[in-house]
């Protein structure tokens, strides 16, 4: 990545979108190290498999813990760290084909249990890693390698998905203006709660949308990422939903609730719980 650092040399396409989304955890974890005083070694990265698992490496510098899973588990192992370590700092790293597809029968479980980790997204709407197959978010009709006459699924909606299944916390920007994504990311880690922040981050080789997000007023292209209007209440279920069923994607907090946390229920569980000596468990297996 830099003569400082060559073993954390990222094998992206030139322009990718991750690169944005790289910085704007680097940003985010950065900050999030200096204003609670704690070292980088207090978080820790998870990733599946694809081009977002390169982010398990991020920073020229002091790295935080990093776990290469397997494809479409980070969540578990997210619930794994977070339930026995919670003063550590959880992020999962996606794309859109590890946790939207085999992942996302995850999704459901977490949002309920409010898992206090967060979750960056990487969307490019295929499989990059693996040549650019068609991917949940593949829009219907789209010809990939996998889907040579067309896909003929209709494309997942994520924000949507995210907010009917429950989760306490709902971001979506895109990557190519990483200290706006990295605030993002940061209120996301802050929240007590499921979190997830999903971007919109290009394949330049196999689904290049730079265009489409940003517009091009020359060619008649209208951005389709658009700010969320100032007046957005995202404490306001009913005003995600409104939000969502326009055809832009939203750029911004989309929803925020306040609920308990799963590491908050386990403690108060335990604190009821009467503690038992090995001797007395041993008696009530005696005949």
């Amino acid at each position: 990545m830099s003569a400082k650092n060559p073993e954390y040399d990222f094998k992206w396409c030139p322009g990718c979108g991750d690169f944005g989304v790289r910085r704007a955890l680097e940003f985010a974890l950065t900050a999030r190290s200096q204003k609670y005083e704690l070292p980088m070694s207090n978080n820790v990265v998870v990733a599946g498999i694809g081009c977002s698992g390169n982010l398990v490496h991020l920073l020229e510098g002091d790295q935080p813990f990093g776990i290469h899973g397997i494809h479409g588990r980070t969540l578990p192992i997210a619930f794994g760290i977070k339930m026995a370590r919670q003063e550590l700092n959880v992020v999962v790293v996606a794309g859109d084909g590890d946790f939207l597809s085999i992942g996302a029968e995850h999704l459901g479980p977490q949002a309920q249990r409010n898992l206090n980790v967060t979750c960056v997204v990487m969307d490019n709407g295929v499989y990059g890693l693996t040549k650019g197959q068609s991917s949940p978010t593949t829009h219907i009709g789209v010809k990939t390698s996998s889907t040579p006459f067309g896909k003929i699924e209709d494309p997942v909606k994520p924000l949507s998905l995210y907010l009917e299944l429950g989760v306490s916390f709902i971001a979506s920007h895109y990557s190519s203006k990483p200290k706006e994504l990295a605030g993002l990311i940061e209120q996301a880690m802050d929240h007590p709660g499921f979190a997830i922040v999903h971007v919109q981050s290009p394949c330049t080789t196999y689904n290049d949308t730079y265009e489409a997000l940003k517009g091009n007023k020359a060619k008649g292209i209208e951005p389709l990422a658009v700010p969320i209007p100032a007046d957005h209440d995202p404490t306001d279920y009913k005003q995600a939903e409104a939000l969502l069923s326009q055809p832009t994607i939203p750029v911004g907090v989309v929803y925020r609730a306040e609920r308990t946390t799963m590491d908050a229920r386990y403690v108060q569980m335990i604190a009821g719980v009467r503690e038992r000596t090995p001797e007395a468990l041993a008696k009530t297996y005696a005949i």
